[in-house]
Parts: structure tokens; C-alpha cells; sequence
């Protein structure tokens, strides 16, 4: 496959991700705000609910008294940086993570764009513990934070293994 034809696939692939991730987000999030009232409480298993919160944070509610714009200029800076990175990244698990976060990242920005503030509405817990309300987009964020990692400490270990066994001969 020539260069082009690579850089292409990945730009493709890419979109396909991070649009698919953000519309999901954009239409369970429309749905939520359709159907669940601020105030109701959907039981769905045992140690999940579904709410309707409105997050001004960001993860778990952490700086809610910074400035939406703030957030939106963080996002914006994040989104660009991922896409540098994309551009140079050759590692087929390490574009589907930033595609992930990607998704993720304009998902929640949808929101602090539109209504200045992030819709929430996925509620996990056990007994009397409540891990903080989230979305599709943050769940998208999460995975593929771990991910990127995931990838990037296999391949340095692989590296030094590579390294070490050329240093060997």
C-alpha cells in the first residue's frame, strides 16, 4: 500500500471512530434529556442507574469553578494536539485509542458548546457508593486513555527488549 494510500486509511478510520463515538454520545444524551427528568432515577441492573445530571466540571466534577470557556479552550488545545500526534503516529492500536479520545473530546464539547455544561447520565455503584455520573463520551475517554498507555508501555517494553537483545550480539 503506498504512503498516500496509507494516510488515507488512517484519516478514514480515524473519522469513522471519533464521528461514530460523538454521535452516539450526542443521541444518548438527547434521549436522556427527552425522557429522564433532572430529578428521576431509572433502575436498569442492580449497581446501575440511569440519571440526568448536568456536569460544569470536568471528570467526575473536579474544577466546576473554572469557566466553561476555560474548558472549551482546553478541549479545543487537546484536540489539536491529538490530531499532530495522529498525523505522525504509525501504531495501529495507538490511532484507535486517540481515536477514542477524540470521539470523547468532541462529544463533551458538543455539550459545553450548546448548553455550557456536560450531560451525565450513566450512575454505577455498589450498596451506598456512587462512582461520579458519566457519559458515552467519557466512557470513550477512558478506554482510550488506557489504551494509548496500554500501547505505549508494550511497545517501550518490546523497545528495550529489541535493545537488549541487539546489545547481546
Amino acid at each position: 500500500m503506498s504512503c498516500g494510500a496509507r494516510k488515507l486509511k488512517k484519516i478514514l478510520s480515524v473519522s469513522a471512530i471519533a464521528s461514530i463515538i460523538a454521535v452516539l454520545d450526542y443521541i444518548t444524551k438527547k434521549l436522556v434529556e427527552t425522557h429522564v427528568h433532572p430529578s428521576e432515577i431509572i433502575d436498569v441492573l442492580p449497581f446501575l442507574r440511569i440519571v440526568n445530571v448536568k456536569n460544569t466540571g470536568a471528570a467526575f466534577g473536579m474544577f466546576s469553578s473554572l469557566s466553561n470557556r476555560i474548558f472549551i479552550a482546553l478541549t479545543v488545545i487537546a484536540i489539536i494536539l491529538i490530531l499532530i500526534y495522529l498525523s505522525r503516529s504509525l501504531k495501529k492500536l495507538e490511532i484507535i485509542s486517540l481515536s477514542f479520545i477524540l470521539g470523547g473530546a468532541i462529544g463533551n464539547l458538543i455539550d459545553r458548546v450548546n448548553i455550557g455544561k456536560v450531560i451525565d447520565f450513566i450512575d454505577f455503584f455498589v450498596n451506598d457508593w456512587h462512582w461520579p455520573a458519566f457519559n458515552v463520551a467519557d466512557s470513550s475517554l477512558t478506554v482510550g486513555i488506557i489504551l494509548f498507555i496500554w500501547t505505549n508501555i508494550i511497545h517501550r517494553e518490546h523497545h528495550n527488549e529489541t535493545q537488549i537483545n541487539a546489545d547481546d550480539k
